[in-house]
């Protein structure tokens, strides 16, 4: 065996090209120039206009599936007297905040989701893990867009609905720390974990009426670390200061970093591991730069359960029926697993845009040159609609990867190896040169 073989004794046979999608991603970044200030601002209103429901509180998972959420039409619009319809770009990845006014249920949930940056599951081990990458332990809890702006802070859940609002030491956040311009608003990107009642912030969106979206995880990761320690958002709670605020140690992906991230203790209950490229920024949707990654010692839940929290003995997995019959992904593009029969679409009255949960059976799920081939998808029923969206290309292969071949911890740390040899041996060959 050649000692190439021998220091790539995991390389697993690919099933994606995940890889090709994150270049493609850090090229698409540099071409595509938007208007970041105006997004911030569009989000920032939307977030704090939805209507409320009927308590203006967090709604238990039961009431949740029944909710319809609604895009008030408020005057923050007219805070913003420069924007025009033309100036937001992008429009195929959000209605702007008119458009939005006229959306109800899965469509308000779904414009809500789209404006988080969500990140694909780790299907492969990328490149250069070991530089160009960042890690840190993930906290189980409440993924939420957190707004201050105008005296008050506002958190929404991923589906929209409101989780808390209350006063705090972010920017323009309580009436003590009120700021009359309405450019002095923050957007954080956080989980809410609630045994301690702490946001842990694990990005940021925008700062004091400074837009983030096109700076790198890199420079983020700096900003939020000296800012929020600066307002004292990551103080006790008191008064005018609810809820504690809490920054996540985050590390460069070196054996030592990947380590500790893995194992070393942390004040609250990890749900995997959060890989950040370090170039990459704010995007939204989902996006191969960020990535999630789970096994059994680094979080409670690795295979998905179903509505009584039991590991189903089928895989099951949820995708979107579009117009020809098709059923795909939430990816954009979307990948197709298969297509439903005329018939059996008026059958079941189903339509375009429905979320249906499928079981994969005994064919599971057949590769050709890196690509899907096949599914053997078993028709389950609707999935439940307080869902905003199908499950992500990534997702489905993470999963089925979890039941029979999965992506260890050990792999990860050999691939951190073979960078480092790979980089001593091209450094030795330009010494010997």
């Amino acid at each position: 065996m050649s000692s190439h073989d021998i220091r790539r004794p995991f390389k697993r046979l690919a099933i994606s090209d995940q890889q090709r999608r994150r270049e493609l991603s850090l090229l698409r970044q540099c071409q595509n120039r938007r208007d970041a200030q105006l997004q911030a601002r569009r989000l920032a209103s939307t977030v704090l206009s939805l209507q409320p429901t009927q308590d203006d509180d967090y709604k238990s998972a039961s009431e949740e599936k029944q909710l319809d959420i609604e895009v008030a039409s408020v005057p923050e619009v007219d805070s913003f007297p420069d924007e025009t319809d033309a100036d937001f770009g992008h429009p195929k990845d959000a209605h702007d905040i008119r458009q939005a006014t006229k959306l109800r249920g899965p469509e308000a949930r779904q414009w809500f989701a789209k404006q988080l940056m969500l990140p694909e599951w780790m299907i492969d081990v990328p490149d250069n893990l070991n530089t160009d990458w960042y890690v840190f332990a993930r906290p189980a809890g409440k993924r939420c867009f957190v707004v201050s702006s105008d005296g008050t802070t506002i958190s929404r859940l991923r589906n929209g609905v409101r989780l808390h609002r209350f006063p705090s030491a972010l920017p323009n956040g309580a009436r003590t720390n009120n700021s009359k311009s309405a450019q002095s608003y923050c957007i954080l990107d956080c989980i809410f974990h609630e045994s301690d009642e702490t946001y842990y912030v694990i990005d940021g969106v925008c700062w004091a009426g400074l837009s983030l979206y096109e700076c790198t995880a890199e420079f983020r990761f700096f900003w939020l670390n000296s800012k929020l320690a600066e307002t004292g958002a990551c103080d006790a709670p008191s008064t005018y200061h609810r809820y504690k605020f809490s920054t996540l140690p985050v590390y460069n992906c070196d054996k030592e970093g990947l380590h500790t991230a893995y194992a070393g203790q942390v004040p609250y209950v990890k749900d995997g591991l959060l890989f950040y490229n370090k170039h990459a920024h704010y995007q939204t949707g989902n996006t191969p730069l960020t990535l999630v990654w789970k096994d059994e010692n680094c979080s409670q839940y690795v295979i998905d359960t179903d509505n009584k929290g039991q590991v189903p003995s089928q895989q099951q997995v949820v995708l979107e029926l579009l117009g020809d019959g098709r059923l795909a992904t939430s990816d954009d593009p979307p990948v197709v697993f298969g297509c439903l029969l005329g018939d059996f679409i008026q059958k079941t009255e189903l339509h375009r845009g429905d979320l249906i949960k499928f079981a994969i059976g005994e064919g599971g799920l057949v590769f050709v040159d890196s690509k899907l081939e096949k599914a053997d998808l078993q028709y389950l029923g609707k999935s439940n609609r307080a869902r905003a969206f199908a499950d992500s290309y990534s997702k489905v292969l993470f999963q089925y990867a979890a039941r029979h071949s999965p992506l260890r911890i050990e792999h990860l740390f050999a691939s951190i190896s073979s960078c480092v040899e790979d980089g001593r041996s091209t450094q030795d060959a330009d010494m010997a040169g």
